[in-house]
């Protein structure tokens, strides 16, 4: 398995009382620079640990690493198979000892042998309000469609594709002028406010599923 480049990390021990948090991306890392920003208040109760990609020329790796948290990248064509490249990048993720990891732009589902670790703790965004418009095109299928509502999802993820069960939701309006540029930039921007808060309620208060029902929290 590919070893953690590590410039500049923290020791795992200046955050003993911080939830450790594993980002999964595989472009820019826009949503992992809001969760890093929110991990440098102690209060926040989540803290990035490490960053993983499929792809060695991600944007997020620099990021990352320029926030001194360490990162992998685990290629596909490093591997005999996909089973393969799953079963690594479930080693990898468990170099860093999560309690939580977020998938944030990661473009590859996550197989079996990674969920039979990490199901459950694993976190997604998606750029619509689901059970509607899933997959790698929601906001171009929600305009397509015609809705006049649409906006982002936080889920679990499960086997399927953006089916795993909902923790929390927010609405965008689309407007009469949007394109899918336009609408998307607007849903990413109340999607990283969405993700940093679940995290944080996430590490601070806890999660639990009672089937396809969802609680942070106490309510729980």
């Amino acid at each position: 398995m590919p070893a953690p480049n590590t410039p500049r990390t923290p020791r795992p021990d200046v955050v003993p009382t911080s939830t450790r948090v594993v980002v999964l991306l595989s472009g820019t890392g826009s949503n992992l620079a809001a969760l890093l920003a929110a991990h440098a208040d102690p209060a926040y109760g989540a803290r990035v640990v490490g960053v993983v990609s499929d792809k060695p020329d991600a944007g997020g790796l620099v990021l990352a690493r320029e926030a001194g948290v360490a990162t992998v990248v685990v290629r596909p064509g490093d591997f005999d198979d996909r089973a393969a490249w799953d079963a690594a990048l479930a080693e990898a993720v468990g170099v860093f000892r999560p309690s939580l990891v977020v998938s944030a732009g990661f473009m590859r589902l996550l197989g079996a042998p990674f969920l039979a670790r990490w199901g459950g703790r694993v976190i997604n965004t998606h750029p619509a309000l689901l059970p509607s418009f899933p997959g790698a095109h929601g906001v171009r299928d929600a305009l397509a469609h015609g809705v006049k509502v649409t906006g982002c999802t936080v889920h679990l993820i499960d086997a399927g594709v953006d089916t795993g069960p909902i923790i929390a939701q927010r609405a965008v309006e689309v407007r009469d002028d949007d394109d899918e540029a336009r609408l998307h930039e607007r849903i990413k921007t109340v999607e990283r406010e969405l993700l940093v808060d679940v995290v944080g309620r996430v590490a601070r208060e806890g999660l639990s599923v009672d089937g396809r029902r969802v609680r942070i929290g106490s309510g729980g």
